[in-house]
């Protein structure tokens, strides 16, 4: 499925030359390196998921992949059918995303602690065909939740699972990862083979004050987004990455599938945060960089976290990019702190920390890759709107509407014009002699806690008919951006009927004792 005109973006490729999608770029490595370690999980993986940990080679990768998109096929899927994944950080979320690009399908991961409601709202408005996910993570049944998906919405056809003990009717998918062959890529037609790397491949789905609205996006696309993180990092060949953010979200693609795809390195997935065990992943795997929050990192780092580190890199994501200009000076002076501003479904730009510690502005105009005026590629266009808001457009940034043959009126909290430029909602001032600016507040009514959005005046409404005396409020945090604070003389009530509606745990959270642990949110 091509949205638009595939020689309309700047990164299209010459004519009669054709650009790899992002698993024919997988298989192009697995042919090359194919005892390299590709993939590894978590030590710690049993304490949040079903199974021991997995390390497959790009060799074992390759055949998980083929026969993950076999599988697709096999049930009947058709080329440009969507596919809900939802899965932890582990390796599966990985070669289940390239297995769905390799039948020719479009990846539609999920947040982890989207529970009914986000989760109809988004599958449903993409038409989603099938739904993979887990038996279970955090201590959460994700079968049962994917099988009540399904019960509600008509277009999904397959719900299909990795793990054990699943239920009645979840086709099982664990054997895609022990497949002994390799099938090779599904037959496509011609328009596709010529055009693979303008197909749709991937949607993600961005939260604003008028619901979930699915953002589609080309091989292309992600590369783009991608590539500001690779070259800023100075990420070589070979490169062993771990990474704290899933790819469940633009951002997750372009900073933890994307760096390794690139660098042809390996991939260690770290899920939650565990320091103990994030440390333990860097020495036992010789893992040089690190993508994480950026201000988890900062915190780290004044806790001498990485004061012996002889080289390396931080990627840093800024889910709330207004706090990126105030924050603390990065005191690690053998560590690369790369910087990613990240605006929503919208885009990100990436910039790395000077010698001084402290972070670069952000470029009105074009932003190339690398940013250091030695040319590379342009990446992104960053304009100041009249509204006095961030505005985006260029090869990263979503131009088309999905499903094809709807009007774009735009996306929840912003909007997009004839010549791509979205409106991101951020504001923003113009600095720097009017070569900078400097992002000041989030986009109007909504709430940024790690790596969710939530649009505050609906959470209130809806909290308000469960208990009129009860109160929802947003304050600022150090690390995550903002936390959830409810107040309510039946706080249980208020908490089961929040579940029971099948909210974001993160807002039942709100109302917890605050002498109990809250609920992840951090990726």
């Amino acid at each position: 499925m091509i949205l638009g005109d595939p020689a309309s973006t700047a990164m299209a490729a010459p004519q009669g030359q054709r650009r790899a999608s992002l698993d024919e770029v997988f298989h192009r490595i697995a042919q090359r390196q194919p005892d390299m370690p590709a993939l590894i999980d978590a030590p710690n993986r049993m304490a949040f998921t079903d199974g021991a940990p997995r390390r497959l080679t790009y060799a074992q990768a390759e055949r998980a992949i083929a026969a993950i998109a076999a599988r697709l096929t096999g049930m009947g899927l058709s080329a440009d059918a969507v596919v809900g994944i939802q899965l932890p950080n582990t390796v599966e979320s990985i070669v289940t995303i390239l297995g769905v690009m390799r039948a020719g399908m479009i990846a539609a991961p999920l947040p982890l602690l989207w529970r009914r409601a986000d989760a109809v709202a988004a599958l449903g408005r993409a038409g989603a065909k099938a739904l993979i996910t887990c038996g279970r993570a955090d201590g959460f049944n994700h079968c049962q939740l994917a099988m009540r998906i399904a019960s509600e919405l008509f277009s999904i056809r397959y719900v299909c699972a990795f793990g054990s003990n699943l239920p009645d009717g979840v086709v099982p998918f664990d054997e895609a990862l022990a497949a002994e062959e390799t099938g090779g890529l599904p037959p496509l037609d011609r328009d596709r083979l010529n055009n693979a790397a303008a197909h749709v491949g991937l949607i993600t789905f961005e939260v604003g004050n008028n619901g979930v609205v699915p953002v589609a996006r080309n091989h292309l696309e992600m590369i783009a987004g991608g590539l500001g993180a690779t070259l800023e990092s100075r990420l070589v060949q070979g490169a062993r990455i771990v990474s704290t953010m899933p790819a469940s979200s633009f951002a997750g693609v372009s900073l933890t599938l994307l760096p390794w795809l690139l660098s042809a390195g390996t991939l260690c997935l770290h899920h939650r945060y565990d320091l103990e065990v994030l440390a333990r992943q860097r020495r036992d795997e010789a893992c040089h960089t690190l993508v994480m929050p950026g201000a988890l990192a900062l915190r780290l780092a004044q806790t001498g976290a990485f004061a012996h580190d002889e080289r390396g890199a931080i990627i840093g994501a800024w889910r709330s990019p207004e706090r990126l200009r105030d924050s603390p000076v990065w005191s690690a002076a053998n560590v690369i702190l790369v910087d990613m501003p990240i605006f929503g479904e919208a885009g990100l730009l990436a910039a790395r920390r000077g010698a001084d510690g402290r972070p670069a502005p952000i470029p009105l105009g074009p932003v190339s890759a690398p940013r250091d005026g030695t040319g590379g590629v342009i990446v992104a266009e960053v304009v100041a709107t009249p509204a006095r808001t961030v505005g985006l457009r260029g090869p990263m940034v979503a131009r088309f509407a999905f499903p094809p043959g709807i009007e774009r009126t735009g996306l929840p909290h912003i909007e997009i014009d004839r010549t791509g430029l979205i409106d991101t909602g951020y504001t923003c001032r113009v600095d720097g002699g009017g070569k900078s600016l400097v992002v000041t507040e989030p986009p109007a009514g909504m709430v940024s806690i790690g790596g969710y959005r939530l649009p505050l005046h609906d959470l209130q409404e809806a909290i308000g008919k469960i208990d009129s005396s009860a109160t929802l409020t947003a304050l600022p945090d150090p690390v995550i951006g903002q936390r959830l604070i409810g107040k309510s003389a039946n706080r249980e009530v208020v908490r089961a009927a929040l579940t029971a509606v099948g909210v974001n745990p993160i807002v039942a959270a709100a109302f917890r004792d605050q002498s109990e642990p809250s609920e992840g949110a951090l990726t």
